[in-house]
């Protein structure tokens, strides 16, 4: 019998044998079994500590307001930011210097692996220069179009910014964008030219484009490789010599923006702070002014890149703060934080985002609605840029009406959600906010507006109801080898869009500006512009208000019923074309069925478009061999009854992978 006196038994008999077999090869034995008292004393000191203790809490003081700059970088997409922020990592040590160092600050998959960087990212470095040491906080931004509003979020934080420009494409669409943003926010500029060492870099020429377009003096141009490290630490003296320090009072009550916020699971949301006045430190009680709620601070720090806890976080500072806020819609990013019993006068905050696209967004199963609101809730705090409206439709059930800041805000934030929550979404075609002029004063009282939003196509009011339509209009700059220009401005007529301007930048550069329908370009202009330019052009705009146009509603009929889903809202000239397209597409995904279905396009009562997929039809003449006409007529006639009569019982249900095939965007062919 198997007893625990056994057990011990074998152990020791196992312990013995394995010691004489070590013996015998000189190797050291098995070690002994801690008694019980022991066993809490041989504990490595490394795993009794958290980790919040094992690393040495920096004492913020040290850093006087004189000593302290804050600052980013802001470019257009892939001219070398997150690659200058590895190299200013390294410089002050807050990173060690190895070959792995590649975009360290992009810390989200969607980012490795398309490239681009989505979210503004915060660094504190450490840096001596002239016998003093300074305290530099850094703020990686997103440089495509669609993350604008991370890089307006972020320059709230800085006195100065690095606008970087690649010496080998030379001023790009979005440089312009960034660099009127910083201006206008009254920032210093420090304009750096990165990628010297490439082959084909024109430094000289980039200088006189910076000159000529953002009024800089050649001469406060810094020449770098931030790959290579060529020239680096002089970017790091400028900071310090041209960005002035933060005008801040540290005396003065507690006044904390929040800039940005993530969940943790176990910790709640995790706010990053920059500090306007005062001082706040673990254990002391703050009130946020939007929700009016108190709570306890439970860890301030500042990000090195990673979170590196501090005693106290002080006026001009950038950092981060944990205060057990559990529920994610209690850190609102633009919110002001101070002192218990201590109020001041909120921060300015945030102008809110102004979504550009609109897309409905379902759960593939509905039993997984409750994830997929609980996904979305934590990730809108992450991204604030995003507007959240309840919907719902009869064939994909309940779901969102999402509003994003573009076409790839809206593919990154699903790539975002299937990566970081796993959760599986359908998306609808994207959609434009679209407004409407009430016509009679009965529907003004209705509505309680003169002017409505459409964001769903669904609800567009007939004609009858209102005096005109308007659809929304950008300013578009597109900056472009002068070679291609005859292409491009095909390309713009073709999408409705006004010439403004026209300006060589340079001896071969030309910046066009256009007046765009916002419906025409967020779909597939960007990859069409950069296929006719051979990827030389860049693209960049802004909202620019409302233009009265002819639009209409198009409804999509399968044997005479409209379905809801893939109704879409089109410019009158556009109608047919659009149409047909989307016949074509639901002709190529419906199964067949035992009836034909007619797949029409409408707009009101006329069809515009028109195709059909043909029924399972049995050969009913099989049996017929031979004989007279008027039997093999009879049967047909019999079988085309049959037809119309099951035609008429039978409904024609869009099977949800269909669904997904036809509201998959696709260009223009």
């Amino acid at each position: 019998m198997w007893t625990l006196a056994g057990q011990g038994c074998w152990r020791r008999r196992a312990l013995a044998s394995w010691a004489t077999r070590a013996a015998r090869r000189g190797l050291p034995g098995p070690r002994p079994a801690p008694t019980r008292g022991a066993a809490a004393e041989s504990k490595t000191p490394d795993r009794s500590y958290s980790s919040a203790d094992r690393k040495e809490k920096i004492d913020m003081s040290r850093f006087s307001v004189e000593n302290t700059r804050n600052f980013s970088i802001i470019a257009h997409v892939d001219h070398g930011k997150s690659t200058l922020a590895d190299r200013l990592l390294e410089l002050t040590g807050a990173i060690d210097k190895t070959k792995n160092n590649k975009q360290v600050l992009d810390k989200l998959q969607v980012e490795r692996e398309r490239g681009i960087t989505v979210k503004a990212q915060t660094a504190s470095l450490f840096y001596d220069y002239e016998g003093k040491q300074y305290l530099l906080n850094l703020i990686d931004t997103p440089g495509h179009v669609d993350f604008s509003y991370e890089v307006s979020r972020s320059l709230s934080a800085c006195q100065g910014v690095l606008l970087v420009v690649d010496a080998n494409e030379g001023i790009q669409a979005q440089t312009v964008a960034n660099f009127f943003l910083a201006f206008e926010a009254q920032l210093s500029v420090i304009p750096v030219i990165n990628k010297i060492d490439l082959k084909n870099a024109d430094p000289e020429s980039v200088e006189k484009q910076i000159e000529k377009v953002f009024d800089i003096p050649s001469d406060e141009c810094i020449k770098i490789s931030a790959k290579l490290g060529t020239n680096v630490e002089s970017v790091l003296q400028a900071v310090i010599k041209r960005i002035p320090p933060p005008k801040v009072h540290r005396k003065n009550p507690l006044r904390a923006l929040v800039f940005d916020s993530t969940f943790d699971q176990y910790r709640g949301v995790i706010a990053n702070v920059a500090l306007f006045d005062g001082v706040v430190s673990k254990g002391d009680k703050i009130v946020s002014a939007h929700t009016q709620k108190t709570y306890e601070v439970n860890e301030v720090g500042v990000l090195n890149p990673n979170e590196q806890p501090t005693h106290k976080l002080y006026a001009g500072q950038v950092g981060y703060l944990i205060a057990g806020m559990k529920d994610v819609t209690e850190a609102q990013v633009g919110d002001t934080l101070y002192l218990h019993k201590q109020p001041v006068e909120p921060l300015p905050g945030f102008k809110s985002a102004k979504p550009m696209v609109f897309a409905g967004m379902y759960p593939i199963d509905q039993s997984e609605y409750n994830n997929l609101k609980s996904a979305i809730e934590k990730l809108t705090l992450n991204d604030s840029s995003v507007t959240v409206h309840r919907d719902s439709s009869l064939a994909l059930g309940a779901g969102w009406r999402l509003g994003f800041l573009g076409l790839l805000h809206m593919e990154v934030f699903n790539q975002r959600l299937e990566q970081e929550y796993n959760a599986s979404v359908i998306l609808t075609t994207p959609t434009v906010p679209y407004k409407a002029v009430l016509s009679s004063a009965k529907l003004i009282k209705e509505y309680r507006e003169k002017e409505i939003t459409i964001i769903n196509p669904a609800q567009f009011p007939d004609k009858s109801k209102v005096t005109e339509y308007l659809e929304p209009i950008v300013l578009g700059t597109i900056i472009t080898p002068d070679e291609y220009i005859g292409k491009i401005m095909m390309l713009c007529q073709a999408r409705r869009a006004v010439q403004k301007n026209m300006m060589y930048i340079d001896q071969n550069r030309i910046m066009l500006k256009y007046l765009f329908p916002l419906n025409e370009i967020v779909v597939d202009f960007y990859d069409s512009l950069k296929s006719l330019s051979s990827g030389y052009a860049s693209f960049d705009y802004e909202d620019a208000g409302y233009q009265t146009a002819e639009l209409v509603k198009m409804d999509i009929l399968l044997n005479g019923n409209i379905v809801e889903e893939l109704v879409t809202v089109v410019h009158k000239d556009k109608a047919y074309s659009a149409g047909k397209a989307i016949c074509e597409r639901l002709k190529d995904s419906l199964p067949r069925q035992l009836f034909e279905i007619a797949i029409q396009a409408a707009l009101g009562s006329k069809i515009i478009a028109r195709e059909t997929v043909k029924a399972y039809r049995k050969n009913v003449l099989a049996k017929c061999y031979g004989g007279d006409i008027t039997r093999k007529m009879k049967l047909l006639k019999r079988q085309a009854e049959g037809k119309k009569k099951l035609r008429k019982v039978g409904n024609v249900e869009v099977p949800k992978d269909a669904f997904v095939k036809v509201l998959k965007t696709q260009s223009d062919k």
